[in-house]
């Protein structure tokens, strides 16, 4: 049987596949982030009488090895993590790369992404991002990565902790405060929510730590420029007599930013 690399919901326990309920209903073994909050999951479809186990980022080299000569014997094996795919900012890669190393096939059942959700619910879906993680804690290390991600044209993803998050906006909004960034909090869950808007207009929002799960997307580096152009037409549009609306309208078809943000920042 081959390795059953399982996405589990981001936050919303419904936002599961028929084909990973039927995985975790057959699976002989379930390999878990943290057992107590994939019970939460299993519970809540009905699923019982699975077989736990911890596999964590403490225990990852151990479980591997336990595991790899079961796989090896054919026992079907589910792994998934607290959320989203194993693998992605979680365990899991090295027990996959010790298994197809083996000859053991491994199957991946796709499922919820918070990268894929915060770049659409951000505004800021394109063909090309770049994905970069959990995010330094070192001051140094963060300003590097804002030097590095300076001139990147894309959109870029990345996941903070709730407590880190006012320090980190900070540190962006003092060398890039008009990079459009979007915080995304809790996707998915009955409080989600979105804050779009300049790094120092977002900074001042999150003065204070926020709670719950945290995705942050930097909008394409060139878009501040962009940005300011398009205010400065609109204001010249609305200077001369044309509706904001209108006039909002027209910037939106000649330059793709947003209507909604050349309406409400030129008021």
């Amino acid at each position: 049987m081959p390795l059953a690399v399982c996405a589990t919901p981001i936050g919303n326990l419904d936002d599961v596949t028929l084909r990973l309920l039927e995985e975790l209903r057959s699976a002989e073994v379930i390999l878990c982030e943290d057992t107590r909050h994939t019970r939460v999951l299993l519970g809540r479809h009905g699923i019982s009488g699975a077989k736990l186990l911890s596999y964590h980022e403490h225990n990852e080299a151990k479980r591997t090895a336990e595991l790899l000569p079961r796989l090896l014997a054919g026992e079907r094996v589910a792994l998934v993590s607290d959320a989203g795919m194993p693998g992605i900012s979680d365990p899991g890669g090295r027990l996959v790369g010790a298994a197809l190393e083996h000859g053991v096939p491994v199957t991946v059942l796709p499922g919820p992404s918070a990268v894929d959700t915060a770049l659409v619910a951000g505004g800021f879906a394109a063909d090309r991002y770049q994905f970069v993680g959990f995010l330094p804690r070192g001051a140094g290390a963060l300003a590097a990565l804002w030097r590095e991600l300076a001139g990147w044209p894309y959109p870029v993803v990345a996941f903070e902790s709730p407590q880190r998050l006012p320090a980190t906006l900070r540190s962006l909004a003092a060398v890039q405060p008009g990079r459009e960034v979007a915080v995304c909090r809790e996707l998915t869950k009955k409080f989600e929510e979105v804050v779009r808007g300049p790094a120092a207009e977002v900074s001042a929002r999150f003065s204070e730590a926020p709670k719950g799960e945290i995705t942050l997307v930097l909008g394409p580096a060139g878009e501040e420029r962009d940005v300011a152009v398009a205010l400065e037409v609109v204001a010249e549009l609305v200077a001369a007599g044309v509706p904001r609306r209108q006039a909002a309208d027209v910037v939106l078809r000649l330059t793709g930013v947003s209507r909604n943000e050349l309406y409400r920042r030129t008021l």
